[in-house]
């Protein structure tokens, strides 16, 4: 079976480091052609902008060619074809499949159905690998390395597949975490687990500003209406944070800001022009990372 990129837990730290070596080699020579006679299929079950425009992008980049869709209206899916029949029919016409999917573990099962590498771009409220990679990549970037980082993670972190897959890769630099949610957001259980077992630490608080000068890392997420069944627990907690420039007066001067984006209103737009902003330069960071994923997963790098 090919090796696919479905958990961070499928990366070693050794293969992490090295995807972030060869992003920073691709950002300083972004116009790769040495996979010109790829095909890559990117299929999204589920809407997505960034992620979806910087897979498209790295592989034009590798000069690979693209297929695929971003509106499951338009498919067989829509007709009742199912997930295995779809991705054994792509498999047949493409070196490598990246795929979004709003079901947990939609992706884990497309790579054992398919016979070419899949990535998973996000399946529901699990895991964002791919954004890991990214958001270490911008930590390295702007700490200048990726040991021993207090990193704060702000708003959903039950849903936010994000701050579950970053947990899980960061574990290997002995970070310090500061979980800072209401409790209807509070981080899952078994990911504390997986600190405790680890020896890692955490903190857990709902107030944005009691740890916030000791931060390096702070990592702000948006509330997802879409995860919520209920409107009335989502309308009780959209609004639960809100960072502006004037709280981040006493910060520490290295500390940086990080969003997967898209925002709502957690961050205001007066921080966009303080130093700590820096959530537009790590979006621009995924094409590099998802050039470097790409490349490894098939061999070339």
């Amino acid at each position: 079976m090919p090796k696919s990129l479905i958990s961070i837990s499928d990366f070693t730290k050794e293969e992490m480091l090295h995807i972030l070596d060869v992003a920073g080699e691709f950002e300083k020579n972004k116009s790769q052609n040495f996979l010109h006679d790829k095909v890559i299929a990117c299929l999204f079950f589920e809407p997505s902008t960034r992620t979806r425009l910087s897979f498209e992008t790295a592989s034009n980049r590798l000069g690979a060619r693209v297929i695929g869709f971003s509106d499951v209206a338009n498919t067989s899916v829509s007709k009742g074809e199912t997930l295995k029949d779809t991705i054994k029919m792509v498999s047949n016409y493409v070196d490598l499949i990246v795929m979004r999917h709003p079901l947990e573990g939609a992706a884990r099962y497309a790579s054992e159905v398919a016979s070419v590498p899949v990535i998973n771009a996000g399946d529901g409220a699990n895991q964002h690998p791919t954004q890991t990679m990214l958001d270490m990549y911008t930590i390295k970037q702007t700490q200048g390395h990726l040991e021993n980082m207090n990193i704060n993670m702000v708003g959903d972190l039950k849903y936010g597949r994000t701050v579950h897959s970053l947990i899980q890769a960061m574990s290997y630099f002995s970070p310090r975490f500061v979980f800072t949610a209401p409790p209807e957001l509070k981080m899952p259980q078994e990911y504390k687990d997986f600190l405790t077992s680890k020896k890692i630490p955490f903190t857990e608080t709902e107030d944005l500003m009691e740890h916030i000068n000791d931060t390096d890392i702070l990592y702000m997420t948006r509330v997802q209406q879409e995860r919520f069944t209920d409107p009335m627990e989502y309308e009780k907690v959209k609004n639960c944070f809100s960072l502006t420039a004037s709280m981040l007066e006493g910060c520490k001067k290295n500390m940086k800001i990080l969003h997967p984006l898209p925002r709502v209103g957690e961050i205001s737009q007066d921080v966009d022009d303080t130093p700590f902003a820096y959530y537009f330069r790590q979006a621009g960071n995924g094409m590099y990372v998802r050039m470097a994923i790409i490349a490894y997963l098939l061999g070339a790098r």
